[in-house]
């Protein structure tokens, strides 16, 4: 396991998975796009294992890296930094924030796969995309819990993929895993697996009003062999066609 993870993000999602690193007992490294001095409140308040730097620094600083950004900004993410490291992909494409993407939308690619290709010096593994960033906190539990969640990932490194298992489980879940990248649409917004299955019936609302009503949902806990079941009954339909609201 990383003795350190480099978060690079800090969105509802980064700062969901800061949190659960810290209370792991990992040291993390948090860098965004506008600069250390924004994050000295998240830093205080995730404590003395937490430091504040810029995306670069923190890619750098990370054994693991976790990219918790919108996909419109992945040509952001520092290709040389990130070199050689494993990078835990957590965006879902949704055209209407992130402008259409034709290779998505013509299933050329996947937006994993995508981000891969830029990041072609990194082994990048889809994770983190399933689930609201209030459930991913406090459905969280320890290996041997009965109502233990489980997540998927997708990657086409092996060794990539067992580390993001590592992770998962440091911070509270078990790994499903999909497979390749090129199969990661099995977990995109629409399908099965999607933050349905961790919420139950979800009311219609917008965007905002729905990640205020996720604060209230206790959440349900979701297990491997559940989350398995779902995967495997997704059916592909054009990237960005279903538009759940969600923030990355």
């Amino acid at each position: 396991m990383p003795g350190t993870l480099g978060l690079i993000g800090s969105g509802m999602i980064g700062s969901a998975v800061a949190r659960l690193a810290v209370a792991a007992g990992l040291d993390v490294v948090i860098g965004n796009s506008r600069g250390p001095e924004t994050l000295a409140d998240l830093v205080a308040e995730l404590g003395g294992t937490a430091r504040a730097a810029t995306s670069e620094e923190a890619a750098r600083a990370g054994d693991l890296i976790v990219a918790a950004i919108p996909l419109a900004a992945y040509r952001r993410l520092p290709a040389d930094a990130l070199t050689g490291k494993a990078v835990l992909d957590t965006a879902n494409y949704y055209p209407e924030r992130d402008g259409l993407l034709t290779e998505l939308d013509e299933g050329e690619l996947t937006s994993t796969a995508l981000i891969q290709r830029h990041l072609a010096d990194s082994r990048v593994v889809k994770a983190f995309n399933t689930i609201t960033p209030h459930q991913l906190f406090s459905l969280a539990r320890p290996a041997d819990a009965p109502d233990r969640s489980a997540l998927p990932i997708a990657g086409d490194d092996a060794e990539a993929k067992a580390a993001a298992t590592g992770l998962l489980n440091v911070l509270g879940y078990d790994a499903v895993d999909i497979g390749t990248l090129a199969d990661s649409w099995r977990s995109e917004p629409g399908t099965p697996a999607y933050i349905a299955p961790y919420l139950g019936e979800v009311p219609a609302m917008n965007v905002d009003d729905f990640l205020r009503w996720t604060q209230r949902a206790p959440g349900i806990a979701v297990p491997a062999a559940r989350i398995g079941e779902l995967l495997r009954a997704a059916v592909r339909r054009p990237a960005g066609e279903a538009r759940p609201p969600s923030e990355d």
